[in-house]
């Protein structure tokens, strides 16, 4: 009985680490979507280009 509590408790534990470890990336990745954003705005794009259309050209410039 005692065994089978311990790991009850241990994957409530996992899950809820395991959740937590999912929010802080998603909130990590997003900042630095932010950042790529702002820079690609400040620096990269032309004259009426918005973020998108800059991103998709740089990378068209890659493959090539």
């Amino acid at each position: 009985m005692a065994r089978s509590k311990i790991v009850k408790v241990n994957e409530k534990i996992a899950e809820k680490v395991v959740g937590t470890f999912g929010k802080i990336e998603d909130t990590i990745v997003g900042g630095y979507t932010k950042i790529e954003d702002a820079f690609v705005d400040r620096y990269l794009t032309k004259d009426g280009e918005t973020i998108k259309e800059a991103k998709k050209r740089l990378q068209g410039k890659n493959k090539q």
